[in-house]
C-alpha cells in the first residue's frame, strides 16, 4: 500500500474546507483506499491530508488522469503545500485499515534517519514503540510507512486526545531511551492532527 502525506498552511479556510469536500470524487478511482485529515492542534492553519493507494501504479495513473480536476476546487485556498510518498512496510497494532472511523486524532512522526541506522531504526519501531502503543488502549491503528532516503512515516490514530496524552506522558521518554532514538535520527518532526469528520473519504 502507498501512503501520500500532504501537509500545507490555509490561507482561505472556508473555501479549502469546501474543496476539501470535491476530493469524495475520489471514490470511483481504480486503486483508491481512503482519505482523511485535520488540522494541526498546535499550529494554527495547517492541514493534514492522508491518502492511501494499493499501489504506486493505481497512483500514478490517478495522478495523470483526474488529479488536476479534482484539485482545482481548492487553488489559491492553501500556500506551502509539501506531499510526500511511503511504502508501507508493516502495521501497527494489527491489521491496518486505511478508515478513519472511531479515531479523533492522527499523530504523524517524519524521520529522516542516519543510512547506516535505517535497519536498526526499523527494528526498535518494530519491537520497542509498536507493542507499546499497541497496548496503549486509546491506539485505535497505525502504519510504519518508508520513502528513499532513509525517511519513515509512524502514522497512528488515536480515540482522543486525552487517550493519546496519558500514553505520550507515561511512556515516551524510557521508550527512546531503550530504542536508542537519538543515535538513529538525524531529524525528527511530527504533528497532532484533530480529524475533520467531513474531509474523510
Amino acid at each position: 500500500m502507498l501512503v501520500k502525506w500532504i501537509r500545507c498552511t490555509v490561507v482561505d479556510r472556508r473555501g479549502f474546507e469546501r474543496g476539501q469536500r470535491k476530493w469524495a470524487g475520489l471514490l470511483g478511482e481504480p486503486g483508491f483506499r481512503g482519505q482523511g485529515g485535520g488540522w494541526s492542534r498546535g499550529r494554527p492553519g495547517v492541514a493534514h491530508i492522508f491518502a492511501f493507494w494499493e499501489s504506486r501504479a493505481f497512483y500514478d495513473s490517478f495522478m495523470a488522469r483526474s488529479h488536476d480536476r479534482l484539485a482545482a476546487a481548492q487553488s489559491g485556498t492553501f500556500k506551502d503545500a509539501q506531499s510526500k510518498l511511503f511504502d508501507h512496510r508493516f502495521d501497527v497494532k494489527t491489521g491496518f485499515e486505511p478508515r478513519f472511523t472511531e479515531t479523533d486524532l492522527v499523530r504523524v512522526a517524519h524521520c529522516r534517519v542516519h543510512e547506516e541506522r535505517a535497519e536498526h531504526f526499523a527494528l526498535m519501531q518494530e519491537k520497542v514503540w509498536n507493542p507499546a502503543m499497541a497496548g496503549s488502549p486509546g491506539m485505535v491503528r497505525g502504519l510504519f510507512g518508508e520513502a528513499p532516503g532513509h525517511e519513515f512515516l509512524v502514522l497512528s490514530m488515536w480515540q482522543s486526545a486525552a487517550e493519546h496524552g496519558k500514553y505520550r506522558a507515561e511512556r515516551v521518554e524510557r521508550l527512546a531511551l531503550r530504542a536508542q532514538l537519538e543515535a538513529d535520527v538525524a531529524a525528527l518532526t511530527g504533528d497532532i492532527v484533530q480529524l475533520e469528520p467531513s474531509w474523510t473519504v
